[in-house]
């Protein structure tokens, strides 16, 4: 039997990838983040499954119900918030069921980043604007960011930079990445990305932070800084370009 590790995608139900779906349908059981899980998504579950809401549990009460589970002969479903691969938490899950000796997959969901830029309907990678992506995080109640991990370190590059859980300490990173980005830089926040609740707030690194105060977002959202946000004057990509040699076509 085995433990999956699926990517529940960032909110909307019909997010999840086919084989996300489909692992659901065959998991005997299910282990779900609580209220960041919608109710549709657990309808793919067998009627049967017994479904368990990790909100209140510890990791190590987590680990229980996975091993248990392997142990009672279920396939199971661990869904993830976006996609595993970024702040999921996997990575201790992980290492603790290698101890256990019992056998994971990981299934790719659609991660909070991506589904913000479809919100906003914008490229996160221009040419010649923006060509890099950083994803990271606000230092708060949570584990400590490595040396050098800092916002002013990062935001040296003025790459298009992507927060997350960040929104309740939005004045403190404004004021870490205005020395690098300066005021008049396009920033955004999407709160609830492709959710019923969604909330979009477009602004300047200079007045995002009173704009996301007078929103009411708190929880949920992910902030996105660069120049890329307003980007209209730039060439197109040489991905389709006339000059391209393109495989298959004959030259002459």
């Amino acid at each position: 039997m085995t433990v999956h590790f699926i990517g529940a995608g960032p909110g909307a139900a019909d997010l999840i990838t086919v084989r996300g779906r489909e692992q659901l349908a065959r998991c005997g059981v299910c282990l779900y983040p609580g209220s960041l899980t919608p109710t549709d998504l657990l309808a793919h579950c067998p009627d049967d499954a017994r479904l368990i809401d990790t909100a209140d549990l510890t990791l190590d009460e987590i680990i229980d119900e996975l091993v248990r589970a392997h142990a009672d002969g279920h396939d199971v479903a661990r869904l993830c918030s976006g996609d595993p691969a970024v702040y999921s938490a996997v990575a201790e899950q992980m290492r603790r069921l290698d101890a256990a000796g019992v056998p994971y997959d990981v299934t790719p969901g659609v991660p909070a980043f991506a589904a913000a830029a479809a919100v906003l309907g914008r490229e996160l990678t221009v040419p010649t604007v923006g060509q890099s992506v950083i994803l990271t995080r606000a230092q708060a109640r949570s584990t400590s960011m490595p040396d050098g991990e800092t916002l002013a370190t990062l935001g040296a590059s003025r790459a298009t930079l992507v927060l997350h859980l960040a929104v309740n300490r939005i004045e403190q990173a404004v004021s870490e990445l205005l020395p690098n980005y300066g005021a008049d830089c396009p920033a955004a926040v999407v709160a609830h990305a492709t959710q019923p609740g969604e909330v979009v707030v477009r602004g300047t690194l200079g007045d995002i932070a009173p704009r996301l105060r007078e929103a009411g977002i708190t929880r949920s959202a992910v902030i996105i800084v660069g120049a890329v946000l307003a980007a209209e004057k730039f060439p197109d990509s040489f991905l389709y370009s006339v000059g391209r040699e393109r495989a298959g076509r004959e030259a002459g």
